[in-house]
């Protein structure tokens, strides 16, 4: 039986690879867009305190991910690689608690193959493009968990601390709800195993003492913002706390669907999320879940391993209840869910059935080809005959190439279907997808060829342009609002669609269009749009234009 190490190095820097070529890629809309553009206006403005999106005061994420990208942007400048790349180097660190984390519970051969499970996920190579807060959350969760484990074997105060900040951390990116996601676990482990005198141990009481202690930027940030100005309308209402949204409505409030922002949740949901969302792992999952499930009372031999489980199974159900629920949330379990399926691969070595393993990877294998070449072929986004000839053979070699019994051809095979579907992805859908974002096309003109013009938004929705577009860009919800705005700034450029054109056409006001633009939601894919036939029917049309009141 051979040992991961023989492809662990190669397959790791190859995931890496795949996922750092998403931070070339320019900037999805909507909610990339808009996290780049709220980061964007901290550093244009140095007002590092109040949050600005969607054209008004913004109350939804707490600060930490946009302090982050606008450091990036202070750095770097103002691109799309400046606002990926803290989310990347925070994945990175992801890699490594995952790693070190299994390595605790588990084997090393176990902890290297949980690692390349985590970095060949496919949401987690997604999250890596199209950035929100997930890439954050998750290291900084999987983190944390791994420094109160530490504490507990070692009662070290060094582990105390860094526990207490990645918790904090982890708060100021998303909510207090992670704490049940990173102590979860502890719970239902100190209970099976009957350690009672954990819930009364004094350093887990100074941890969140800590933790409080390292969110109080947050939360005096969001006091200066909201609390001290009653009178600002947020969410539709006056009167809106900061303080209390970020500790109850943001989170809670979505759960129990009594906050500001709410959703219709299915109880169903995750469970068929998680299985396109963790390809080429999912079904590995589910079957690892299946075993704990059955073979419950061999779970309980090392309870310590109810760290992972409980965290897993706590923050799904949590999930699964709530009645706001995307996609994305679940990848915060990704370190998690990896652990586990490595665990249950390497069960079946003993039993030697890892043969019906390595066949539903092939099947995945052959089908994601498949799919990509279709895919390519149908929208003729990127395709050519080079790109499905290339693909293919490489398909038919890694086939032959990992063909041994052994745990090799599980992993090897199911990166492989990462690495096809993001190299045709990242460099040859989304290049072609990205130009019918016409707000960043349009953006990226200005930049280019009125660097120095002001900029509006007029009665369209755009985030890409407001942040590809230079400097700060106005937004103007109705037509009324042009005027004041062409006193102040009589050379402003306007992004807006032909439908807004000919309506100030008839108003009286003389029209330079400088570009026009074919839009469509990129991130809404439907076959429609993906048929060359019928796409152009699916757009929407708009363009830049200069004015002059008549």
């Amino acid at each position: 039986m051979k040992s991961i190490d023989k492809i662990f190095t190669i397959l790791l820097l190859a995931g890496i690879f795949i996922n750092f070529n998403g931070l070339l890629i320019d900037i999805l809309e909507p909610d990339g867009a808009l996290y780049a553009t709220i980061a964007k206006h901290i550093a244009l403005t140095g007002d590092w305190v109040n949050l600005w999106g969607d054209g008004h005061d913004w109350l939804d994420k707490p600060h930490l991910p946009f302090w982050l990208c606008a450091a990036s942007f202070k750095i770097f400048g103002i691109n799309a690689f400046a606002y990926k790349l803290p989310a990347f180097i925070f994945w990175l660190a992801g890699i490594y608690f995952t790693y070190k984390l299994a390595d605790i519970f588990y084997e090393n051969q176990i902890a290297k193959v949980a690692t390349l499970i985590y970095v060949f996920a496919l949401h987690t190579t997604l999250n890596n493009f199209d950035v929100r807060a997930e890439p954050f959350l998750t290291t900084l969760s999987i983190g944390a968990i791994y420094f109160i484990y530490k504490a507990h074997l070692t009662n070290k105060w060094i582990h105390i601390i860094f526990a207490a900040l990645l918790s904090a951390c982890a708060i100021m990116t998303k909510g207090i709800f992670v704490l049940i996601t990173i102590g979860g676990g502890f719970v239902i482990w100190w209970i099976i195993s009957r350690q009672w005198k954990q819930f009364v141990n004094y350093k887990w009481y100074i941890m969140l003492a800590l933790i409080f202690l390292f969110i109080i930027p947050e939360i005096y940030c969001l006091y200066l913002q909201f609390d001290m100005h009653p009178e600002k309308v947020i969410f539709g209402t006056t009167h809106v706390s900061g303080v209390k949204f970020f500790f109850w409505d943001s989170q809670f409030g979505r759960f129990f669907n009594t906050g500001p922002i709410k959703g219709n949740g299915d109880k169903s949901f995750f469970l068929h999320t998680t299985l396109w969302a963790f390809l080429p792992w999912s079904i590995l999952l589910y079957f690892a879940i299946y075993k704990l499930i059955i073979n419950g009372k061999h779970t309980v031999e090392k309870t310590n391993r109810w760290v992972i489980y409980g965290s897993a199974l706590i923050t799904f159900l949590l999930f699964s209840f709530s009645r706001f629920q995307l996609p994305h949330y679940v990848t915060i379990l990704f370190p998690q869910f990896s652990i586990i399926t490595a665990a249950y691969i390497f069960s079946l070595v003993k039993a030697n059935s890892l043969n019906q393993l390595k066949w539903v990877q092939i099947v995945l294998l052959i089908l994601g080809t498949i799919a990509v070449v279709l895919l390519a072929w149908f929208s003729k986004l990127g395709f050519s005959y080079l790109l499905v000839f290339c693909v293919i053979i490489f398909t038919v070699w890694v086939l032959y190439f990992f063909n041994e019994r052994s745990i090799t051809p599980i992993i090897g095979l199911g990166s492989a279907l990462t690495i096809i579907l993001f190299i045709y992805l990242y460099n040859f859908f989304y290049p072609k997808l990205l130009t019918y974002q016409a707000g960043m096309m349009a953006g990226k003109w200005l930049q280019d060829n009125r660097p120095k013009s002001s900029s509006a938004l007029l009665n369209s929705f755009s985030y890409s342009f407001e942040f590809y577009a230079p400097g700060v860009v106005h937004t103007l919800k109705e037509i009324k609002q042009l005027d004041s705005l062409l006193l102040k700034s009589p050379s402003t450029v306007f992004y807006t669609s032909e439908a807004i054109v000919s309506e100030l056409s008839k108003q009286g006001y003389k029209i330079n269009v400088l570009k026009h633009y074919s839009y469509f939601a990129v991130s809404m894919l439907d076959l429609r749009f993906l048929n060359p036939a019928t796409r152009s029917q699916q757009l929407e049309k708009m363009c830049l234009i200069e004015l002059v009141k008549g």
